[in-house]
C-alpha cells in the first residue's frame, strides 16, 4: 500500500470517530439512558454514511454500525460507547 493510499484512508478514520463522537455527545446531552437503538435512529443513520443493508444483516452482539466505508463501529458495552473497526480490506 502506498504513502498516498494510506494517507486516503485518514478521512475514512476521522468519519467514523466522527460518528463515535456524536454519539457520545447525544448520549451525554441526553441526561438519560439511552437505548442503542436510538443512538442509532438518531444519529448514525441521518449521517449518511451507514451501509444500511449490510448492518441490519450482520449487526451481531455487540452491536455493529458498518459504514459505507471500509470502517464501522462496534458498541463496547464494558465502556460504554462506539469505537471505530474495520470490516473491509485495505486496497491492494
Amino acid at each position: 500500500m502506498s504513502e498516498a493510499e494510506i494517507r486516503d484512508l485518514y478521512p475514512l478514520v476521522e468519519q467514523a470517530w466522527g460518528l463515535s463522537e456524536a454519539a457520545s455527545n447525544y448520549v451525554k446531552n441526553a441526561g438519560r439512558e439511552v437505548p442503542l437503538q436510538e443512538v442509532v435512529d438518531k444519529v448514525f443513520l441521518p449521517s449518511g454514511l451507514v451501509d444500511v443493508q449490510k448492518t441490519q444483516k450482520e449487526s451481531g452482539n455487540p452491536p455493529k454500525i458498518f459504514l459505507k466505508s471500509i470502517y464501522g463501529l462496534e458498541y463496547r458495552p464494558a465502556n460504554n460507547n462506539w469505537i471505530p473497526i474495520r470490516h473491509g480490506a485495505l486496497p491492494s
